[in-house]
């Protein structure tokens, strides 16, 4: 099981918080210290669809310019941004099973873990 996302994002604190008061096992990928690798973010992109994978709520995205937000309007440029601005990412990327989940819901969480 490994999350990925950014250490001081508020929603990934929330999700480690949760992880680790169920002394769930996780590997923490920081994005910012580890990078983005481009396969993993293909595979996560072919799995959930670029669109929920690109943040398109967050302060990075509302810094970019009309251009670069433009040229995100397919896979290949979203799949780009997203590789030169982890920021982008959707956050936290839960893997689990080699499943991908997006985003941290309580709910979600507790349907995934269940057998806890």
């Amino acid at each position: 099981m490994k999350l990925y996302g950014i250490p001081n994002c508020t929603t990934v604190k929330k999700a480690r918080a949760w992880l680790a008061e169920r002394q769930l096992d996780v590997v923490f990928h920081d994005f910012k210290k580890q990078g983005v690798d481009p396969d993993w973010l293909a595979g996560v992109a072919a799995q959930t669809g670029w669109q929920a994978l690109l943040n398109t709520r967050g302060t990075t995205w509302r810094k970019l310019s009309d251009a670069e937000k433009a040229a995100a309007g397919n896979a290949a440029g979203a799949l780009a941004l997203m590789q030169a601005q982890s920021s982008v990412i959707k956050r936290p990327v839960l893997e689990v099973e080699g499943r991908y989940h997006l985003g941290f819901d309580e709910a979600q969480y507790q349907s995934l873990f269940k057998h806890l």
